[in-house]
């Protein structure tokens, strides 16, 4: 009797999908010794679920800053653009005229005055 003890000590009981899906695999001894191995595994999987995650935010975030950024610098080269034209001197001579001003355009060229 002593021979059927230790042989039925020695081999492992199989573990059928019943147990498994009825959670008797986690009172199982591999399951109690592998605790912490197992507790710390799932924890580096859930951080790196939650990093990848955060990433994945940031790079969409940085997509939307990179299309804002694309529009401002096309509006500040349209309002450059009409500045640009809008003080043109053939544009403020053409401006003066219509509001009838004194002013007038200079005939002789600007000089420099030295010390």
């Amino acid at each position: 009797m002593k021979k059927e003890d230790t042989n039925n000590k020695r081999r492992p009981k199989r573990t059928s999908w019943k147990s498994f899906i009825g959670g008797d695999i986690l009172a199982t001894d591999f399951v109690r010794r592998q605790a912490k191995l197992l507790g710390l595994i799932m924890l580096l999987v859930l951080f790196y679920i939650h990093n990848r995650y955060k990433c994945q935010q940031q790079m969409i975030r940085l997509e939307d800053l990179k299309e804002q950024l694309t529009d401002i610098k096309y509006d500040a080269l349209t309002r450059s653009s009409e500045l640009m034209e809008r003080s043109r001197q053939s544009r403020i001579e053409e401006y003066i005229a219509t509001r009838e001003s004194d002013l007038q355009t200079a005939t002789t060229p600007p000089y420099l005055i030295r010390k």
